[in-house]
């Protein structure tokens, strides 16, 4: 099992979660985050003021994924949130060593 961690746009959140959702994603945790990438955030002009915005708004998706639907999972993600622009975001897979469904008791893929 793994677990894949997505940062994306905020605006793209709706396509990603149904993409997740046609390829057997049964379950998201959805933060709202800020951060920066290499972009390192951008310049604005407000009542004509010049200010820095170091940290952009971004979507952490978080979702335990059984092996054998992994790569499905990275594809939709990337075909979902691609905009072609600089902050589309990062996919992150890390291992996952144990699920526990608190209510039953179930463990494993069975708990996912």
């Amino acid at each position: 099992m793994k677990m894949v961690t997505a940062i994306i746009k905020p605006f793209k959140l709706d396509e990603v979660r149904q993409a997740l959702s046609e390829v057997g994603v049964q379950g998201l945790t959805v933060t709202e985050v800020r951060g920066f990438g290499r972009q390192r955030g951008h310049t604005e002009l407000y009542r004509g003021a010049e200010y820095v915005v170091d940290f952009l708004p971004k979507v952490r998706i978080d979702a335990a994924v059984a092996d054998g639907l992994l790569e499905r999972v990275i594809e939709a993600i990337e075909v979902a949130a691609h905009t072609g622009k600089i902050g589309d975001g990062k996919i992150f897979v890390t291992p996952l060593a144990e699920v526990i469904r608190i209510r039953t008791g179930e463990a494993g893929d069975a708990a996912v």
